[in-house]
């Protein structure tokens, strides 16, 4: 699914206030990353000559100096420098001879360091990669001995808007059973809408599901729509308070994600309204995560999500309105079969011609503008290398014609929000998150005086 205009890597930086020993960090990687994890040491062989398609395989020349590097930024912006230098990477495709990572140690932001971390979708979904990244860090200051598995113990990730679903692992495995002739149907009815008509009435439950996720109508905004070009551009938001925003939710009988999206909702008429554009309702996906929540990440990581179209509320003018709307909606998501008939198309795009993959790609993301991730972290400060851990940022890719995506991290009581966007068609994505942290204070009106003054 990599394209020149859309690349297929997940993008985080993990801050740091003090500086990092690159040696007790290299350790770390080696120990806890590369040899823990085979994927780390594998590249892809794709090629027209091998049989059965692409395939992981050893890299015989695999070297920890190919994947790990330092850098300094320029003083004194050095945060609008790591800004840059974050676009320019998420700009820049991995390189496929070796294995698809990359990690580069930051002198600064100011006196401390900042680790960027570039991990290709395919080694895993987000959150066996926060898993991944998370087992590199410690509970405690103390370097863990040689071998020995961090002190966090391994900890537990999951999204929310799948933490309601208990229908995740069974349910996939019940929808691996669909007859391939079906699934090929399915790639028929996205390239030719109309056979969906003809097949209505012999179709499963199930699969009439699938019928109705594939004519979801496109989804357009001349502005964040994807253009033809590369280049990329971040913004991040300052740590916002995860106890307001339960304040906020908790009044209103929501949920942290609810109120999020509620803001971004608002952030975004804003934007548009400021662009010239009259806002309108806009449709994100939102990846569902389809594990077994007692099941351990496999060593061989890999993908078990779906993704679910969610209608975030941007034309609505009350902020109480669009939250009920995003409550509504994702109440709505939560008891829905999307999540696991998206993941049966992903695997029917994989298995078809490139050609044929391709055009169902361009078809299944015209339906969305965005990609909107939620991912929970560590409650508690967590050490890398033995030095704290202050702030976590991450940008979920995007695929085929989507233009934009929001992630959403919480870690330590506070949470950040990082929005990766083209710079042809939206240049001032910090605009956006600017916007978003003004809504989320404006929404602490709709939580009781009471509530408001226990913050």
């Amino acid at each position: 699914m990599d394209r020149p205009t859309n690349l297929l890597v997940i993008n985080s930086v993990l801050v740091f206030d003090e500086r990092l020993d690159w040696e007790r960090l290299t350790d770390v990687v080696r120990t806890r990353l590369v040899d823990a994890y085979p994927r780390f040491r594998q590249r892809v062989l794709d090629s027209l000559l091998v049989p059965g398609g692409p395939r992981w395989v050893e890299d015989p020349h695999f070297d920890l100096a190919r994947h790990i590097h330092r850098r300094g930024l320029p003083a004194p912006a050095q945060e609008s420098a790591l800004r840059e230098l974050i676009g320019d990477l998420a700009s820049t495709p991995l390189d496929r001879n070796k294995p698809l990572w990359d990690m580069y140690l930051i002198d600064g932001p100011a006196q401390g360091s900042a680790v960027i971390v570039r991990m290709h979708h395919c080694i895993a979904d987000g959150i066996a990669l926060a898993q991944v990244l998370l087992s590199l860090t410690d509970a405690a200051p103390g370097k863990a001995r040689h071998g020995e598995p961090p002190a966090n113990g391994g900890l537990a990730i999951s999204s929310e808007p799948a933490a309601a679903s208990a229908r995740g692992g069974a349910g996939v495995r019940a929808l691996a059973g669909i007859p391939l002739a079906l699934v090929r149907e399915g790639v028929e009815i996205l390239t030719r809408p109309r056979r969906a008509l003809e097949l209505a009435d012999v179709l499963v439950a199930d699969a009439r599901e699938l019928v109705k996720l594939l004519l979801i109508p496109r989804d357009s905004s001349s502005l964040l729509e994807l253009g033809d070009g590369a280049v990329r551009c971040v913004a991040w938001s300052e740590p916002l308070s995860l106890e307001q925003v339960k304040m906020i939710a908790h009044a209103q009988g929501a949920t942290v994600n609810d109120v999020l999206l509620a803001a971004l909702s608002g952030a975004l008429r804003g934007y548009l309204s400021a662009r010239g554009e009259e806002p309108h309702a806009l449709r994100t996906l939102v990846p569902f995560n389809l594990r077994d929540h007692d099941r351990p990440v496999a060593r061989e990581l890999g993908n078990e999500f779906g993704l679910v179209f969610l209608e975030l509320p941007v034309d609505r003018s009350s902020r109480r309105e669009r939250l009920r709307e995003l409550k509504r909606g994702m109440d709505g998501l939560k008891s829905s079969p999307e999540g696991q008939m998206t993941y049966v198309l992903l695997e029917a795009m994989g298995l078809a011609p490139a050609q044929v993959e391709s055009r169902v790609l361009d078809i299944f993301s015209a339906k969305a503008s965005a990609v909107t991730t939620n991912v929970p972290g560590p409650r508690q400060i967590m050490y890398l290398a033995g030095s704290p851990l202050r702030t976590v940022l991450v940008w979920a890719p995007t695929a085929g014609s989507v233009g934009m995506s929001v992630s959403i991290f919480s870690y330590n009581g506070k949470i950040t929000v990082g929005v990766l966007t083209h710079t042809q068609q939206v240049p001032d994505p910090q605009a956006i998150v600017d916007r978003l942290q003004r809504e989320l204070t404006a929404m602490l009106r709709l939580a009781p005086a009471g509530y408001r003054g226990a913050a």
